[in-house]
Parts: structure tokens; C-alpha cells; sequence
């Protein structure tokens, strides 16, 4: 039997224990052993759960359970960056193996909390820190072990992709849809962490890390929300034949790593364009075997929980290696910063419909060797402005900015030049 310590039951803990409970015999077939969960660490011993207490021992003291000789495994459950180091730290420090779901601490003290477990010769795991219940860790550590890894484009934030979708399926506005998901949910009431692409950049942190044997690098990744995407932006992308979403894209180019989050435009054709709703989805092109995509639940008490229980398994059946996050060896490899990033882009612009704009807009940019791909212009409102998006060619960024720069100095360009980043993903 292997005793089971919770730090933290609420939606992804009490679908821990609900999981565990209701798929009890194909687990103790798979892992060889009972599973059994003894403790479990919460704030408030008399809140109501979603999972069954009575053989569960309760306590506010979470250091009882990571102190407990009796305790094998802990699940670090509960979030945060502060109590939840202190707590996995100390675990390890006693010996204990630990998971957690927890991404946010994972990209920013990963590097050091790796170590620390490698030195006292128990397993970190944490699969269900990204994208839920899909497996993508244990698929870019093992499946794809054989691949040198060129590109992650991923959906790895729900409550982004929800906000998106439904701006594009109901013409509603950013705000408006805000609202309903904090409503149903899916965004907390600071949705900070997910609507400017925080959450997302912890995420692309671990799978780049993953993906390409180098240290986590949060700090190097580059975010941008979902915040100040209109209507406008929505409505052209979908006529230019686009759908835009909040992807996490990781590149390996000319010995560079390149990380961002951003709001992006993408061909409607392509299988990432149609993940909708609060699903996550993750596509990863290997040089063996070329694109893969990999979709299901990113969040949920017990599409986590699955993620959970999966690493649970492979510490009790001892097929975890000894290498960190699939690797060996872990390399420096140079980052390559975003004014270095060759894109395609779309631009909105707000201008006076007068003669001549759009010809002084297009040859501005070719001054700077970047060519139109497709244009749309749209008169928008009785003061004779209008609309113009346009479809550059491959571009690097410093290079884009510089053209919007002058651009954005004529005096018929009447509000700020909207960037997005268009990815083909061939």
C-alpha cells in the first residue's frame, strides 16, 4: 500500500480522491499496489467538498502531512508560489516524492526544486500543470523522445480561448463575454493570470523546457494579452479567412529558442483554429515525425486529476528516470529576443478616407521591404474614416515596428496601429 498525503482539496484535489475512489481496480491493476489517501492538508476543516471525507484525517496545518513518516507521495494541490514552495521544499527535503499541478511555481522555481529532488533522490512531477488533462509532458518526454523538436503552438488557456470564441461565434465584445466567464467560472475575479497571458506563459515556459533539454526560462518569455482585441480584429480575421487565438508558441530557429504568448491570427483550415470553448489543444512538429496535435480538457477537477494519478502510477511502478525533465543534460541555449522574430502580421489601422492613404500606408511599408499580402478597407462611421487591415509578408519584428512607427506619425491615421502576429503553422 502506498499512503497518499493531499496539500489542498478543493476542485482539483476532490477530484483526486473522487477518481481514485471510482476507478479503483484498473488503478491498483496498472500500479501494482493499493492507493490509498490518508491526509489531507485545507483552510477550512468544515467546508463542504466535492469528494468523500470520512477516511480522509483533516488538518489546517499542512506540515503535519509533508512531517508525516507514515506519508509516502504528497500532492501539492493548494496553488500560490509562497506557502506551496516552503511546503514542496520541505517534503523533499524528508525524503517524499511530490506532484503537483501547480505551473506557477513550477516556471518560476523549477529549476531550483529539480535539483533539490535530483540531490535527495525522490521525483517533482507535474503533468497536470499543463493542459489539464492532456498528457503533453509525458508526450514531448517520451513519445517524441526520438524527434528533435522545431515548433509548440498550443491552447493553453481555457478561459482565453472561451472569451475568443465567443466574440467570434456571437459578435460579442471582450468585456461583455469577461463577465459571463467569470460567471461560469472559467475566469477568477482578478482575471489577470489569464487574460493577459500570464498563465499561459507559465505553461509554454515548462513545455519549451521540455521540448528542448534548456532551463526554465519564464522570465524569457514574451506576453501579451487578450485584452485589447475589438470587434474590428475579430470580424477581418474572420473575412481574411483567420480565426484569432491566444497561443503559447515555443521555435527552435538557428540555434535560437524563441517563447511567446499572444494573441495570433490563424488560418481557419488549420485543426488549432477550430478548438473551441474552454479546451486546450497543443501542436508540436518533430523533424521525424512532422506535426502532431494533441486536445482534450485543460482544467476540471478530474481531467486534472487524470494527470494527477498518472504520474502518481509511474512513481509507484519506478519508470521515472533519474534525468531531469527527460533530459540528461540540460544545455544554455541562446534566446532570441522579439524585435529578432521574423513574423507574419496583421495591421489594423483607423485613418481619413482621403485619396492617397492607402498608397502612402503601402509604400511606407515597402520602404522597409515589406509587402501587402491582402487588404480590406471599410468606411466605419459618418466622419469619413475608415478601416484598413492588411496582411504583411514574412517580416522580422524590429523591422515592422520601425514602418508602423513613421506610419503612425501622418496625420489621417486617427488611433494607435493594431499589431497581431498571423502563424501559418506548415
Amino acid at each position: 500500500m502506498v499512503n497518499i498525503g493531499i496539500l489542498g482539496l478543493g476542485t482539483v484535489g476532490g477530484g483526486v480522491v473522487n477518481v481514485l475512489t471510482k476507478n479503483q481496480v484498473e488503478i491498483t491493476r496498472r500500479s501494482g499496489t493499493t492507493i490509498k489517501v490518508t491526509h489531507a492538508a485545507v483552510r477550512d476543516i468544515n467546508q463542504k467538498r466535492i469528494c468523500p471525507t470520512d477516511n480522509l484525517e483533516l488538518t489546517q496545518d499542512p506540515f503535519t502531512i509533508i512531517n508525516n513518516k507514515n506519508i509516502d507521495i504528497v500532492l501539492e494541490l493548494m496553488g500560490g508560489t509562497g506557502l506551496a514552495k516552503d511546503l514542496v521544499e520541505q517534503a523533499i527535503k524528508n525524503g517524499k516524492h511530490v506532484i503537483t499541478a501547480n505551473k506557477a511555481l513550477i516556471a518560476m522555481h523549477g529549476n531550483e526544486l529539480l535539483a533539490l529532488a535530483k540531490a535527495n533522490n525522490v521525483h517533482l512531477l507535474f503533468e497536470a500543470a499543463v493542459a489539464g488533462g492532456i498528457p503533453i509532458l509525458k508526450s514531448l518526454e517520451q513519445g517524441l523522445s526520438a524527434n528533435q523538436i522545431e515548433m509548440i503552438a498550443g491552447i493553453i488557456n481555457g478561459t482565453g480561448n472561451f472569451i475568443l470564441t465567443e466574440m467570434r461565434d456571437k459578435g460579442r465584445d471582450f468585456d461583455d463575454v469577461l463577465k459571463e466567464a467569470q460567471a461560469l467560472g472559467y475566469a477568477e475575479a482578478d482575471p489577470t493570470f489569464d487574460v493577459e497571458g500570464i498563465d499561459a506563459a507559465h505553461k509554454l515556459a515548462i513545455l519549451a523546457s521540455i521540448a528542448f533539454g534548456c532551463e526554465l526560462q519564464f522570465d524569457k518569455v514574451s506576453t501579451e494579452g487578450i485584452s485589447k482585441i475589438q470587434g474590428e480584429d475579430v470580424a477581418f480575421a474572420t473575412e481574411l479567412g483567420y480565426s484569432i487565438k491566444h497561443l503559447g508558441i515555443a521555435k527552435k530557429i538557428d540555434g535560437k529558442i524563441q517563447m511567446r504568448v499572444h494573441p495570433t491570427l490563424i488560418p481557419k483550415t488549420r485543426l488549432l483554429a477550430n478548438v473551441d470553448g474552454v479546451m486546450n489543444a497543443v501542436l508540436v512538429k518533430g523533424n521525424a515525425v512532422g506535426p502532431t496535435l494533441y486536445y482534450g480538457a485543460g482544467a476540471g477537477d478530474e481531467a486534472t486529476a487524470s494527470a494527477v494519478i498518472a504520474d502518481l502510477i509511474d512513481i509507484i511502478k519506478g519508470t521515472i528516470s533519474d534525468d531531469v525533465l527527460g533530459w540528461q543534460s540540460f544545455e544554455a541555449i541562446p534566446h532570441q529576443g522579439k524585435n529578432e522574430i521574423e513574423s507574419i502580421f496583421y495591421l489594423r489601422l483607423l485613418a481619413s478616407d482621403e485619396p492617397g492613404v492607402l498608397s502612402d500606408i503601402t509604400a511606407t511599408l515597402a520602404d522597409h521591404n515589406i509587402s501587402v499580402e491582402a487588404v480590406i478597407q471599410k468606411q466605419i462611421d459618418a466622419q469619413n474614416n475608415a478601416h484598413i487591415a492588411i496582411i504583411t509578408n514574412n517580416v522580422k519584428t524590429s523591422e515592422l515596428n520601425m514602418a508602423v512607427k513613421e506610419i503612425q506619425k501622418n496625420n489621417f491615421i486617427q488611433e494607435t496601429v493594431k499589431i497581431i502576429h498571423v502563424e501559418t503553422l506548415d
